[in-house]
């Protein structure tokens, strides 16, 4: 904008000297073409502040979202923190859940991390920063140690879909389109999973689920530079175990996808869930600048026409 403002003036003022130069040979005063200068100051003026969008007032604005709640599911068990997968399981997903974020701005997202429990870390909302705020926050630290189960975190969502007890719903409010994005190892030391899967799939509700780890695996690092060793005191291997996690992609018509350094099942998974379309129809107002680039715009073009209609007399007849 600067470099387009400077060239115009340059135009202008060398388009100043070649009719000064005319004129002075003609016998033609400056003050005959000096109003024109100002004339084109003004419309140049005008133009700029067109440009750069004056705004005054805000307005409120509906915006219509046919949207879907998504869910993350983040595994946060200290197994998260094996380097199988560069630099750690849980930093690539870090990483890779922060650009799926940013994939879907009109849907609302939540956050439930798991382990030995499960924890609601950010309810559905549209607010994209504080999701992800949340997302840079996971550490393996944040629950206590114990064996991860799969089967908590899919019921503390499901208690969040289902009305309680006596809970009203309003019979125009349509259910919304539901994924749950599953990030795990797939190390799971809890109960059978059919019950909870069963339920999820009478909401409609899909899982996507994303395998982070290697067959191979990788030892567990601790603080100080040790492993993590069992009862016995043998070193723990920790391995992807891709059977779980593929059941309840399978069980609820989602999708199952690995991230390791060779694969990124991320990929994958959001180009499914743009696919993915919201049942509900919803309403919702954002507070939108009014732009009055209008204003100056019409009065550039006034003067415009102005410049063009009234003239400068420089050859006077005899």
């Amino acid at each position: 904008m600067g470099l387009a403002l400077a060239g115009c003036l340059l135009l202008l003022l060398n388009q100043w000297r070649r009719a000064g130069r005319l004129g002075r040979a003609l016998g033609s005063r400056p003050r005959h073409r000096g109003w024109k200068l100002v004339l084109r100051l003004l419309t140049g003026a005008c133009l700029l502040g067109a440009a750069l969008g004056p705004a005054l007032g805000v307005s409120q604005q509906p915006v219509r979202t046919a949207g879907k709640d998504v869910w993350l599911l983040v595994d946060v068990s200290r197994s998260m923190d094996a380097p199988d997968v560069a630099p750690s399981r849980l930093l690539r997903a870090q990483a890779e859940l922060q650009t799926l974020v940013a994939q879907f701005p009109a849907d609302r997202l939540g956050l439930v991390v798991f382990g030995a429990e499960a924890v609601v870390q950010c309810p559905l909302t549209f607010d994209q920063d504080a999701v992800q705020v949340f997302i840079s926050t996971l550490r393996t630290s944040l629950l206590p140690a114990g064996p991860t189960t799969l089967r908590t975190p899919l019921e503390l969502v499901l208690s969040r879909l289902t009305p309680s007890a006596g809970a009203t719903v309003p019979a125009a409010t349509a259910p919304r389109a539901t994924a749950l994005v599953v990030v795990s190892d797939g190390e799971d030391f809890g109960e059978n999973l059919e019950p909870v899967l069963r339920a999820l799939g009478r909401t409609g509700a899909r899982i996507y689920a994303v395998g982070v780890g290697t067959a191979e695996g990788a030892e567990i690092p601790k603080a100080g530079g040790a492993v993590v060793r069992d009862g016995r005191g043998r070193v723990v291997r920790s391995r992807l175990r891709a059977a779980p996690l593929r059941q309840l992609a399978t069980q609820t018509g989602g999708q199952y996808g690995e991230l390791n350094n060779q694969q990124n099942g991320f990929t994958m998974l959001g180009q499914s869930l743009r696919t993915m379309q919201g049942t509900a129809e919803q309403v919702r107002t954002v507070a939108v600048a009014d732009n009055r680039y209008r204003y100056p715009l019409a009065a550039a073009l006034l003067l415009l026409l102005l410049d063009i209609v009234l003239t400068v007399t420089i050859i006077r007849p005899s």
